[in-house]
């Protein structure tokens, strides 16, 4: 896989048809987020729609959906959810209402599925970018591929977790 990976506004700007994001982890460390959830650990909160950490994000997603490009994002979590999926699941209606489609399915569910071994973003079924994460949950340097049978294997597990998946509003952790 090369290393050049493009980033998150490159990659959804070239999408046409669909963005596909799989993600498979209970808790994510990243460092941009800390902050905010330490926020929402202590009373709850969560930066608003319009704040100053989302206001990137929810413009490119909106861009994207704009042009008729589908968003989706499925989560695979364990049940009990961990604290973080907690924390995802309260900042998601942000994620909506820039326009992305949410789904949800218990890891237990997931069992007779074939799971790539990372999160990825899917872009047309051309490419796939895989989101790399040290066993603390930081994010590391990002992997890409264009081979056909990466593709197809990304594509079949992100279908077969959105079609099992529920939507956000109905999910209760």
């Amino acid at each position: 896989m090369p290393r050049n990976v493009p980033g998150f506004d490159e990659l959804l700007d070239s999408a046409t048809r669909r963005a596909a994001h799989l993600e498979l982890r209970d808790h994510y460390g990243v460092d941009e987020e800390r902050q905010m959830v330490s926020a929402w650990r202590a009373n709850g909160a969560v930066p608003a729609y319009d704040s100053e950490f989302w206001r990137p994000w929810v413009s490119l997603v909106e861009r994207t959906v704009a042009r008729g490009v589908q968003v989706r994002r499925a989560r695979v979590v364990s049940q009990p959810v961990t604290e973080y999926i907690r924390f995802e699941h309260a900042i998601t209606d942000v994620n909506l209402r820039a326009g992305e489609q949410v789904r949800w399915l218990s890891r237990r569910q997931a069992c007779d599925l074939a799971l790539p071994g990372n999160d990825f973003w899917l872009i047309d079924d051309k490419v796939v970018r895989f989101n790399i994460f040290s066993g603390d949950g930081a994010a590391l340097e990002p992997e890409m591929s264009e081979d056909a049978s990466v593709i197809k294997l990304c594509a079949d597990a992100f279908d077969a977790v959105w079609e099992r998946g529920v939507p956000h509003t109905e999910f209760t952790v």
